[in-house]
């Protein structure tokens, strides 16, 4: 279940000169402005450029899971980095969502559920953020975000003669589908957890 752990306490704690110019917010950065780039590839698709943009939308993944593990590594986290770093997140899977339902690949309906879970917990973890509250993913968490970024990389893909023996139209919906599951559960979780945090403060 996600925990509330106040900021810079023992158990999260942001490093003794920790600076903000390290290389894991640098690929967070770098995320960020992959963002335009896979945009301006899959907003008119192309063979080649659909292939580009996966290229790219895979390459903005990967930096997703190389600056969490190398700010730990590092003992490089940051306070911009946990602010950058969901935000980056959502940017790039929203970006591909709404991309996909105007190529009607995605209904609107579950980018809707999909998009109107990330604005609640971001909404929550800002709340948090200003009472000196941080709240800390888990594990559901980061199986949703995986599902979401193969099942979106799919899709991406679905028309793309690539001679696989899948149906990746299928395969990248049922695993939307197991995202937004996973996504209102960990979600439900993270607003468990603050309101037992809040009510122990007496708001």
């Amino acid at each position: 279940m996600g925990t509330i752990k106040p900021s810079g306490s023992a158990s999260q704690p942001y490093p003794a000169g920790a600076t903000n110019i390290n290389l894991p917010n640098g690929l967070t950065l770098l995320r960020i402005l992959l963002i335009p780039v896979f945009v301006l590839f899959f907003s008119q698709p192309t063979s080649e450029r659909t292939l580009a943009a996966a290229a790219v939308f895979i390459t903005a993944a990967v930096t997703d899971l190389l600056d969490g593990y190398l700010a730990r590594r590092r003992a490089q986290i940051t306070k911009l980095g946990r602010l950058l770093d969901p935000i980056a997140d959502k940017l790039l899977v929203l970006s591909g969502l709404i991309l996909l339902v105007q190529l009607q690949r995605v209904d609107a309906i579950m980018a809707i559920l999909i998009i109107a879970r990330e604005v609640a917990v971001t909404g929550v973890r800002a709340i948090g953020a200003a009472e000196g509250i941080v709240l800390t993913p888990e594990t559901i968490g980061k199986y949703k975000m995986i599902a979401q970024v193969v099942a979106i990389v799919m899709l991406i893909l679905e028309r793309e003669p690539l001679g696989l023996p899948l149906d990746l139209h299928l395969v990248g919906t049922a695993l939307l589908y197991a995202a937004l599951i996973l996504g209102w559960i960990s979600g439900g979780q993270y607003l468990w957890s603050f309101w037992r945090q809040v009510s122990a403060r007496g708001w």
